[in-house]
């Protein structure tokens, strides 16, 4: 059986997610750095810019998510979007990411959010045909754009 926490720096199970957003970070191509990672994670939670929860199976963290809510001003109310979620390679196609993600919608409904959003590459098939299951549908008409800094470059008026 599969239990969904909030989690937070104090939970036993912290430091687990800790390591598993580690491997998670790797999985995309970042170098492994588990006290970087850690110190980040407790961190962005301390500071309320994203909330956690981990799905425990067996007593193990076996995956995570991450939310990020923000005002919807149009409709003067709010927006969950969804950051991160990740499970386990060998706890994947087991109902892990389903139960998470089902947590953040139950959670983001009672919360009187407008809508829960989430992003994912265009050739990630599984995620895809998930979340097409549970309801989520693509967004037509909208761009994503991003301005990258160049960490080399000093003055604000310098482009990217």
């Amino acid at each position: 059986m599969t239990t969904v926490v909030p989690m937070s720096p104090a939970h036993p199970a912290f430091d687990q997610v800790a390591a598993l957003f580690d491997d998670y970070r790797v999985h995309y191509g970042q170098p492994s750095a588990p006290e970087t990672t850690r110190s980040w994670l407790q961190d962005q939670i301390a500071q309320h810019r994203i909330s956690a929860a981990a799905a425990i199976r067996a007593d193990h963290v076996r995956g995570f998510i991450t939310v990020t809510v923000t005002p919807a001003s149009l409709r003067l109310g709010t927006s969950w979007s969804i950051r991160d979620l990740y499970v386990a390679p060998h706890h994947r196609r087991s109902g892990i990411a389903k139960a998470l993600l089902q947590h953040v919608i139950r959670n983001a409904r009672a919360a009187g959010a407008h809508r829960v959003s989430l992003q994912t590459e265009t050739d990630n098939i599984p995620a895809l045909a998930l979340y097409t299951e549970i309801g989520f549908k693509p967004v037509t008409g909208l761009e994503l754009l991003n301005l990258t800094f160049d960490p080399t470059l000093q003055d604000p008026g310098d482009r990217a």
